[in-house]
This record gives C-alpha cells, sequence and structure tokens, in this order.
C-alpha cells in the first residue's frame, strides 16, 4: 500500500502512546504509577455535569454552527474581554473539539509549503507534527533550564529568515512548566510581529500558575499584536474537562473564517451538549479551579524537593501547569537495573517494564536530557511512584 506525505511524515505522540502502554499494563493487574498524561485526575465540578444533563434532557442534541453555539462564543468573547484585556466580536472566535484542533486549523490556515513555523523547544509534541501536516518546515529554538526554557527576542532574531511565517508560544509551558513574564513576552511577540510573523498563543494552562506568577495574553499588547496574534484556550485542563473535547481560538476575522471553512468539512461543529457544559464552566462558580491549583501547588513543590534529591537528577521549580521537567541526563553515563541506559526512550521503557513507574521521555518534545513528569495525580500515587523511582535508581 502506497501511503500519503502526511502518514509517513507525522509521528505517533509519545505521550499517548506512553499512557496507552501504562494502561495496557494496568489492565494485566500490573500496579503501574503513572505520571504520564496531561490531565487532572480532579472530577468534571457537578455545575458542569448538570448543565451537560439539562442539555441532554432539553434536546439540546442537534447541530451547533460550526463555529460554535452563539451563547458560547459570547461567553468566551465576555471571559476574553474580562480575563485577558482582549475585545472580540463572535465573528472572531471558533470553538473546536478541543484546543488541539483550534490550533491544528490555524496552522492549515497559515502555513504552506516552504514556510517556516518556529517552535521554541522544548515544545508540545503535536506542534511540529501540526505543521508536518500544513507541509511546511517546524524550526526549533532549543532552550535548556540554564535559560530557565525561555527564548529571547536575541535568540528569536537568529532563527527567522524570509520563509518564517508563524511562531508558537506557550505559556505556561507543556513541558517545562515555565511562565513568561509580561516583559519578556512582550519584547518576544513584539519582535516577531515587527517582522511580520503570525504568532500562535497556546494558554490552555492560563489559570494554573504559582507562587505569584501572572498570566498575560499577548495579543493584548498592541493593535499590531492584536492583528497578528490568534489566542488559543480551552476547557481540558483547567476545568479538569480532557474527555469533553472542547476548546476555541480567537484572532483576525480572516483567519477565524478560514479556519471556520477548514472544520466545516473535518469535524464540523464541536459536541452540542459539551458546548453547553462548557457555557456553565466559564459562567459558574470558578471555586473548583482555585481548589485544584491549590492542590497541585502542595504536588508540585514535594515532586521537585523528591526529584532534587536523587543523585544525577536536577529539576527546576515550575512556576505553571502540572508538569516536573527534570534533567536526567546524567544516568545515562551508567546502567541501571544491569542495563545500558543511553537516551530518555531508554530510562523511561525501563522505569516502566521494571519499576513500574510510567514517566514521558523528553525526546519527543524536542529535549533528549529532560523526562516529563505530570503531577496530576494523586499525593499518594506521587509519593509511591517517588520512592519507587528513587529506590530503583539507587539499585543500578
Amino acid at each position: 500500500m502506497v501511503l500519503s506525505r502526511i502518514a509517513h511524515e507525522v509521528k505517533t505522540s509519545a505521550t499517548l502512546a506512553i499512557t496507552a502502554k501504562a494502561k495496557q499494563l494496568k489492565a494485566k493487574g500490573i500496579d503501574v504509577i503513572g505520571f504520564g498524561a496531561g490531565e487532572p485526575d480532579f472530577d468534571v465540578p457537578e455545575n458542569i455535569k448538570n448543565a451537560a444533563i439539562k442539555a441532554i434532557k432539553d434536546g439540546y442534541n442537534k447541530y451547533t454552527p460550526t463555529s460554535g453555539a452563539p451563547e458560547l462564543k459570547e461567553a468566551i468573547c465576555e471571559k476574553l474581554l474580562k480575563d485577558n484585556k482582549l475585545k472580540y466580536g463572535t465573528s472572531q472566535v471558533i470553538v473546536s473539539a478541543g484546543a488541539k484542533q483550534s490550533i491544528l486549523n490555524v496552522v492549515l490556515v497559515l502555513c504552506d509549503a516552504g514556510d517556516e513555523a518556529i517552535i521554541p523547544a522544548p515544545y508540545w509534541v503535536s506542534y511540529p507534527e501540526m505543521v508536518v501536516m500544513s507541509g511546511a518546515t517546524p524550526v526549533f529554538l532549543k532552550t535548556t533550564a540554564k535559560e530557565q526554557f525561555k527564548i529571547t527576542r536575541e535568540s528569536l532574531a537568529k532563527v527567522i529568515t524570509p520563509r518564517s511565517k508563524l511562531l508558537f508560544m506557550n505559556s505556561p509551558s507543556n513541558p517545562t512548566g515555565m511562565v513568561y513574564t509580561e516583559k519578556e513576552l512582550r519584547d518576544i511577540v513584539t519582535f516577531a510581529v515587527e517582522k511580520g510573523l503570525y504568532v500562535i498563543s497556546d494558554e490552555i494552562y492560563e489559570k494554573i500558575l504559582y507562587d505569584g506568577a501572572r498570566h498575560v495574553s499577548p495579543a493584548s499588547f498592541s493593535d499590531e499584536c492584536y492583528k497578528k496574534v490568534i489566542t488559543v484556550n480551552g476547557f481540558s485542563k483547567v476545568y479538569a474537562m480532557t474527555g469533553w473535547r472542547l476548546g476555541y481560538a480567537a484572532g483576525p476575522e480572516d483567519v477565524i473564517k478560514a479556519a471556520t471553512n477548514i472544520q466545516d468539512h473535518t469535524t464540523s461543529g464541536a459536541n452540542s451538549v459539551t458546548q453547553m457544559a462548557g457555557l456553565e464552566a466559564l459562567k459558574g462558580s470558578q471555586d473548583s479551579v482555585s481548589a485544584m491549583v491549590c492542590e497541585f501547588d502542595k504536588r508540585r513543590k514535594y515532586v521537585v524537593k523528591r526529584l532534587n534529591s536523587i543523585a544525577g537528577i536536577s529539576c527546576l521549580m515550575p512556576s505553571g501547569a502540572f508538569y516536573a521537567f527534570p534533567e536526567v541526563s546524567a544516568l545515562y553515563q551508567r546502567k541501571i537495573a544491569g542495563q545500558s541506559v543511553t537516551n530518555s526512550f531508554d530510562l523511561v521503557n525501563l522505569l516502566l517494564e521494571k519499576a513500574q513507574v510510567a514517566f514521558i521521555p523528553g525526546s519527543p518534545f524536542g529535549a533528549d536530557e529532560y523526562i516529563r513528569i505530570s503531577y496530576a495525580t494523586s499525593m499518594q500515587n506521587i509519593e509511591k511512584g517517588m520512592d519507587r523511582f528513587e529506590k530503583f535508581l539507587g539499585n543500578g
């Protein structure tokens, strides 16, 4: 069988693959502690569930407009104005089956063969694959823990070429948990826009912040930024609605209209019942968000403290999201449990098979020296998993 270019070039998602493998082991009765999935372990708040049930009972079960139910789009506009100082009309908003689809829609609208999309590394694993789908070329701008995994105006300038079309920004970051300050973001995004680039600002973790970190949306910096920045957000992380698949993008009307045309021929509108649940998520009480972030904060401090106490591992304290991103490359110079470990895949696979602990390798995030650890699981699981990790390495 002769497969298409996309079929050959797009890679499997490492985060989903490791999570699936861990679930397979669990199904066999093996006690695996999973630190892989990027989803809160908390349940969806009751008011959101009840809104979905009401929508079903009220017969809200038909197609919505492709770009989203009008009342949800109005609520998103209200949210963006209140939280992000961004004034959009409903014609500037598209609701999709997850923020992932919103991003892909925008990438397909903006990028063509011959274009370049600049992706700061470490990056969320799907960004490069989306660029590849469009026919454009991903250009990686590598960072390390020394720079707190942040790019600068100066580092960005070194990779911009006449072919550069798009810059991805993700703050708070998956996988690093780092948060850009307003000044840092303003310097980077203003410069990118001056150079003619569009910017996708992935803000899915915007409310999961610690230690006084503050979120700011770069589309709010100036009229020029407003015209070139597409703001992406969703409901999966903040409201624990991962399986409900609901996200959105807001930006220039021509970009959103073109994204809607693409969605017309892929999924049409997002799930109608989920959209009513999303409406309640935005309009209802936000107490569950605060409670969840408070618990994440406790876990964050515990995980990072434990990681930094293990020989050969160092980890920055994340300022947002629910991931730790420790450097583990010092472990690659030795044998662990009698086996050679030369990269992050080796380490993660060995830990899963021998210690029944599931982490995500750093390589698919563009950082093979690191692994990603999600602390979106119970403190009991975290303590047990960290004990296994430390004991296993100590026996190496």
